[in-house]
């Protein structure tokens, strides 16, 4: 993947195109006067992430160019800032200050609703295994601004590492963090919905294993989360309790804890 900016870009979005390169270990491809199609053919990389002055774009083959935003994350943070509740809050046991491990964060919105309920004492690290997804939430969740002063704080605690999650997990302390959460791609959508579609190209098809389950029991202190399809076979499998909710298409299911001193 190579990173590059719009066209005559002011110095500070040269410099955070270079350093988001240098951090993901990308290349960092001056724009010019190339159009997208001749930067593709002169650097022979189809994948281009461009920052720009008030966006992240991710453009790769026969897809729509992505932008970050947290989408329905948005709108169900500004939900619990109002100080109603959330079902994935509520599921996890989330208190303010707790901190939160996001296995599959996407493109963040579940990440932004643990920060802004945990509040400035919490930690939450948003894991992604994904390079474009892993660059395009670097610098979103960097830069973006929502017009929401809380929102835009949540954002930028929030820890973006990239890794694979069970290798990530195994390398953590027993007990180190008090939620983990995973929310793996459906292999099989719901809807086509047009946040979650450009995902599928990026997304990991294979299935939680029992194995990464198990580590997640052993590194979390109060609970273990699972979003997935309603009724499906997979809360049972790995050892889930599924809370199910009137009418909705999914559901999160819980691994209880008491890990805590």
């Amino acid at each position: 993947m190579i990173i590059t900016t719009g066209f005559n870009p002011i110095p500070e979005i040269v410099n955070r195109a270079r350093t988001l390169a240098e951090r993901t270990g990308c290349l960092y491809a001056p724009r010019a006067k190339l159009s997208m199609a001749k930067l593709v053919d002169h650097y022979g990389d189809e994948q281009v992430l461009v920052v720009l002055q008030e966006a992240v774009r991710l453009i790769t083959p026969e897809m729509p160019p992505m932008e970050f935003h947290p989408s329905m994350g948005f709108v169900r943070a500004k939900r619990i800032i109002r100080g109603e509740s959330d079902p994935l809050i509520d599921a996890a046991g989330m208190l303010p200050g707790d901190s939160v491990l996001d296995c599959t964060a996407g493109l963040g919105g579940d990440s932004l609703l643990f920060a802004v309920t945990g509040g400035e004492h919490s930690r939450v690290t948003a894991l992604e295994s994904s390079l474009p997804l892993y660059a395009l939430l670097l610098e979103g969740m960097s830069q973006y601004v929502s017009g929401q002063i809380k929102v835009n704080e949540a954002l930028r605690r929030i820890n973006v590492q990239r890794g694979d999650h069970l290798e990530y997990l195994k390398a953590q302390p027993d007990n180190s963090v008090d939620i983990v959460y995973f929310d793996p791609m459906f292999r099989v959508p719901l809807t086509d919905s047009a946040a979650i579609s450009p995902l599928r190209k990026f997304a990991n098809p294979a299935a939680l294993s029992a194995e990464s389950v198990a580590e997640a029991v052993r590194v979390a202190r109060k609970t273990v989360v699972l979003k997935e399809k309603a009724l499906s076979g997979e809360f049972t499998r790995l050892g889930f309790t599924e809370l199910l909710r009137a009418s909705a298409k999914t559901s999160y299911g819980v691994i209880t804890i008491d890990n805590r001193d």
